[in-house]
């Protein structure tokens, strides 16, 4: 029997693949049944809770400037719970050649290599200008009220 990734191992997966765009690969490394929230998700999106949902959630889209990232300036606190890390890291790169970064916080729960819960917190107002939708994420904060 292969032994489980850690949580450390997770976490350093995850980033990597999104930064490499390996999104086909990054629902599996989470739990069939799982809860991923965006706390600072300026539209308030749903907790996503199963692969399929993050399979949806991680699908190319197609459009937006070209991106090339790498994750930086990692360091993962690891808690008296074995299961769970933190991470603070940054995406840096450029869209479309302009350089970004874009900091992020993850508090990630693994249970026998799968995350089983995260809480992600991004700078979606960064990231929205990275990808040229600044304008369109505020419209819709506004028809929110």
């Amino acid at each position: 029997m292969t032994p489980h990734r850690s949580p450390r191992e997770v976490f350093l997966a995850l980033v990597t693949g999104v930064a490499e765009g390996r999104w086909e690969e990054l629902p599996d490394l989470y739990a069939e049944q799982t809860n991923v929230v965006h706390p600072f998700d300026p539209m308030r999106g749903p907790a996503l809770r199963s692969r399929d949902e993050l399979r949806a959630h991680f699908a190319p889209t197609g459009t937006g400037p070209a991106l090339d990232r790498r994750a930086t300036n990692i360091t993962i606190h690891e808690t008296v719970d074995p299961e769970v890390v933190i991470a603070e890291f940054e995406y840096q790169g450029t869209a479309d050649g302009k350089p970004f970064t874009q900091p992020g916080i993850f508090v990630l729960r693994v249970r026998d290599g799968e995350i089983v819960s995260s809480r992600d917190y991004f700078d979606h107002v960064t990231g929205a200008a990275i990808r040229g939708r600044l304008d369109d994420l505020v419209a819709a904060v506004k028809a929110r009220g």
